[in-house]
């Protein structure tokens, strides 16, 4: 979200997204800004299960005339306001109040909510703030960008390893940039030496992360994971079931496919969201029905490991399966 500092606040706004580090950012800019433009009053609201969205609508509606201005903060942690919460919501967007800035707070939004009609209208009147994901091919400039604003330069096997290291996770890349800006003075170029020095390996190590590492066929980075899930404790189970409904999901797809159906008519059913949509469909084709149904024996197979039913080592197993299909190609 651009700076609000120099901006008239506007009426309304709405930030969601699933990047938790860009959703706070944006809505601190949005509270500074209503701070220094004297929005002197400042109501927040949590929006659950059984909510009074009465309540709400009767407090909107009964600001004074010589009341000071308001900033209304409105959380939906799961995203879902409900039928009622829904029609209140266009409601409030059709009808905003005098005096009083609406904040409206939301995680990563479903396509069944962005198509939704309370969020139509909040986007006709609201400036909507989508906090997306930085994947792995951004976050290099992401950080290069942030280091500048700090007045850093970085070389590049420095910005190589920053990258690296605060993987999956923007919340300690920006502690990671602060230190390195209390550390150096403005115009300085950070070094690998000195990036080595100061960056903590705090990347986050997510499961699901797994899924476009094995379907893109990047081995290096996938054990990378792998080591990073067995070294936090992960248990081997939640492994199993990530890459057998991954697998389920190929095989899926395979036979929509061979009927003549199109990836874009399969994305809502098979759940093919972001990278998925374009590595699954390469993934399948490269690793073929025959495979991939050997991969599910597998699975079986390890399943019973865990369980402690046959001998062995689940998560050597898992590591090879990973492997075996990231580097697997269809039987000609």
């Amino acid at each position: 979200m651009s700076d609000l500092s120099t901006q008239t606040l506007a009426a309304a706004y709405l930030i969601h997204g699933e990047e938790d580090l860009l959703r706070l950012e944006a809505i601190d800019n949005v509270r500074t800004a209503a701070r220094e433009q004297q929005y002197n009053e400042r109501e927040v609201v949590v929006i659950e299960t059984g909510f009074d969205w009465a309540s709400l609508l009767a407090s909107v509606q009964s600001v004074g005339l010589f009341a000071d201005k308001k900033l209304l903060e409105m959380h939906i942690p799961s995203g879902k306001p409900g039928k009622e919460g829904a029609a209140m919501l266009q409601q409030l967007a059709e009808q905003l109040p005098d005096s009083t800035c609406m904040l409206l707070i939301l995680p990563k939004l479903e396509r069944q909510q962005l198509q939704s009609k309370w969020f139509a209208s909040w986007a006709k009147v609201a400036q909507v703030y989508d906090a997306k994901a930085i994947s792995q091919a951004v976050l290099p400039q992401w950080i290069k960008k942030r280091l500048a604003e700090q007045k850093l330069a970085i070389d590049n096997d420095a910005l190589a390893l920053f990258a690296d290291k605060v993987e999956g996770n923007l919340l300690a890349a920006r502690q990671e940039i602060d230190k390195l800006a209390l550390i150096h003075p403005a115009g300085h170029v950070v070094t690998l030496a000195e990036a080595q020095a100061a960056v903590a390996n705090v990347a986050r190590f997510d499961v699901f992360q797994l899924s476009t590492a094995w379907m893109s066929g990047n081995s290096e980075r996938m054990l990378r994971l792998l080591d990073g899930l067995a070294a936090e404790g992960n248990e081997p189970v939640l492994l199993l079931w990530v890459i057998s409904e991954d697998i389920r999901t190929l095989l899926r797809l395979l036979a929509a496919l061979k009927q003549g159906k199109s990836i874009s008519e399969l994305r809502q059913s098979l759940r093919l969201w972001g990278d998925k949509q374009t590595l699954a469909p390469q993934a399948a084709r490269r690793i073929g029905v025959k495979h991939l149904l050997r991969a599910l024996q597998t699975c079986a197979h390890i399943d019973r490991l865990i369980k402690g039913v046959e001998d062995g080592d689940a998560w050597t197993e898992i590591k090879h399966l990973f492997l075996t299909l990231a580097a697997s190609t269809a039987c000609r």
